[in-house]
């Protein structure tokens, strides 16, 4: 690919002028701050350039159910009731319209700024919980995907065994998830093929609901390397669960019983108490924070402050990906401390910028939780690029730190004007490449999804 040439980027000792970045097989080779534009550069010439983060959790089926779950029942609603609406819906997908509207969530994402996915992939089996013929066939649906879009992918399939808390068997919608762990074992050996050399496989056990702790220690023998990711403390009503049964609260047994270390990313986390909270930062494990799902779930609001104190790494996720927005997804997290402390400025240190400490933040944490060697404008690793358009009309008034200031909390991701995955040139002033090919199979494929709901 082309050199490219930005008058301003973020480097890892910070802002730099006219920086030249060359790339090669999908790394950076050379990063030249103070440059001259050379024949053949791919000039940005209003742009700044910076890292791009990954998203570090997704369910991308979800994606076509946004905005049905919206309407109040007639009585109480909550994260368990919304899930019995997601139970119907995944009920009726096909592998065909799995990958559609896998496609079209990568397109999205890579149009919001991230350059790869961590696919928290739980979907395995038809529905009923017959097992395809190739057991891994919608694992290679997400890969494939994945390839049509050019995001870097992590592939996590998701071991799913029971129902609930205290071995609860498996029931309704639950059936297409569920394999016990030596099934699963067979299904995960096959589950990344066809990734791209950039890609990396890793595992994810649900939860201490659906899945016991023997299981969670085999699994992490067996599959000893790549990311391993958890959905962890995200409900009152789960932690409370969870404690009757293994008699402590899901965090700290997860650290006392399983043993969490940087491998390890620790979804949700909303509930937790102060001493599982420093406990966590100090692992070395991630936090995998949603913070749009957390507020549409009613999930709860993360202690970032505590943490962060704490020295704690997260990262960020689109989740059930009701809405892909990048920007947004740090706002709401920052917002949300604000609202709970009545402060303002909550996550950054004193004379800091708040932007630059989220973006910072989670960058690094997300290229931790992906096994991505990425999260940096730095010779060696992936050109995991994103330039955004600094004369946007709420952007042109600032500079440096302040643009991720006015990004994340005044303008919105259509900032956003190129982005490269690993090398590959993927959204190409603000559009992705194959954004409309993709999006007319993810609209032929709902429209069949929505005869059969």
């Amino acid at each position: 690919m082309p050199a490219l040439f930005a008058p301003r980027a973020l480097l890892p000792d910070g802002w730099a002028s006219d920086v030249r970045i060359t790339v090669e097989e999908g790394r950076i080779t050379g990063v030249a701050p103070e440059a001259e534009v050379v024949a053949g550069d791919r000039v940005l010439g209003r742009c700044a350039l910076l890292p791009a983060p990954s998203n570090l959790h997704s369910h991308a089926f979800q994606r076509a159910m946004a905005g049905m779950t919206e309407r109040r029942g007639p009585a109480a609603d909550s994260f368990w009731t919304w899930r019995r609406l997601m139970y119907r819906f995944l009920d009726v997908l096909t592998p065909d319209e799995i990958e559609a509207i896998a496609g079209l969530v990568y397109v999205e994402m890579l149009e919001a700024g991230y350059a790869a996915v961590a696919e928290f992939h739980y979907l395995h089996h038809a529905p009923g919980g017959t097992p395809y013929a190739d057991p891994a066939e919608l694992s290679h649906r997400i890969v494939a995907a994945a390839e049509a879009t050019g995001i870097g992918l992590t592939l996590l399939p998701v071991l799913y065994t029971w129902g609930g808390a205290d071995r609860t068997p498996l029931a309704g919608g639950q059936l297409r998830f569920g394999n016990d762990l030596d099934a699963f074992l067979a299904l995960h050996q096959r589950a990344g093929a066809g990734l791209a050399r950039d890609g990396r496989l890793g595992a994810a056990p649900h939860s201490l609901r659906a899945s016991t702790p023997d299981d969670i220690r085999a699994l992490l023998a067996a599959v000893p390397d790549g990311p391993m990711h958890i959905h962890a403390a995200e409900q009152v009503q789960e932690v409370e669960q969870v404690s009757a049964w293994l008699g402590a609260r899901p965090v700290d047994f997860l650290l006392d019983a399983v043993g969490l270390g940087p491998r390890w990313c620790l979804i949700h986390a909303t509930q937790m108490t102060a001493a599982e909270t420093a406990r966590l930062a100090a692992s070395g494990a991630v936090a995998g924070l949603c913070p749009i799902t957390e507020s549409n779930l009613g999930d709860g609001i993360f202690d970032g402050a505590r943490y962060r104190a704490a020295g704690g790494a997260f990262g960020i996720g689109s989740d059930s990906n009701v809405r892909i927005a990048l920007g947004e997804e740090l706002r709401t997290l920052e917002y949300s401390q604000r609202l709970r402390d009545r402060a303002r400025n909550v996550l950054a240190e004193p004379e800091a910028s708040v932007g630059r400490t989220l973006y910072d933040a989670a960058v690094a944490g997300s290229a931790r939780a992906l096994g991505r060697d990425a999260g940096a404008l730095r010779p060696g690793a992936l050109a995991d690029i994103v330039a955004i358009d600094v004369d946007d009309p709420v952007l042109m008034a600032l500079s440096d730190d302040a643009l991720l200031d006015g990004w994340i909390f005044a303008a919105d991701d259509r900032v956003v004007r190129d982005v490269w995955s690993a090398g590959r040139h993927v959204v190409r002033d603000g559009r992705h490449v194959a954004r409309d090919a993709v999006e007319a199979r993810y609209r032929a494929a709902l429209r069949g999804v929505l005869a059969r709901l």
